[in-house]
């Protein structure tokens, strides 16, 4: 029985990408900060390059403590970034570059 508060063409909601883990770490093989996106229940990791980082505050010096402080700096842009590159399509984890940005 259909009844008229429910939809006849219902289609499960997309949830945006949120990121409630302030959490963050230096990756040296990548030269790039990790940082950690979620999707209801699924987790998924992000990487943004120190290239990135450096388009977004170029008098920083590249090494692990001035990205990270970079990163922080620009943590609301970035997460803003990181959710238009999710939003292309889900795979294993996400690189944002300083195409990206």
């Amino acid at each position: 029985m259909w009844l008229p508060w429910q939809s006849q063409n219902r289609k499960p909601a997309n949830m945006a990408i949120n990121f409630p883990n302030q959490s963050r770490s230096y990756d040296a093989t990548r030269r790039a900060v990790r940082f950690w996106g979620y999707d209801r229940s699924m987790e998924s990791s992000f990487f943004v390059t120190a290239d990135a980082l450096k388009q977004m505050q170029p008098n920083m010096r590249p090494d692990a403590l001035d990205l990270l402080r970079a990163f922080d700096s620009n943590r609301e842009r970035i997460y803003a970034i990181a959710a238009r590159v999710y939003a292309r399509g889900r795979r294993d984890s996400y690189e944002l570059s300083a195409a990206d940005i």
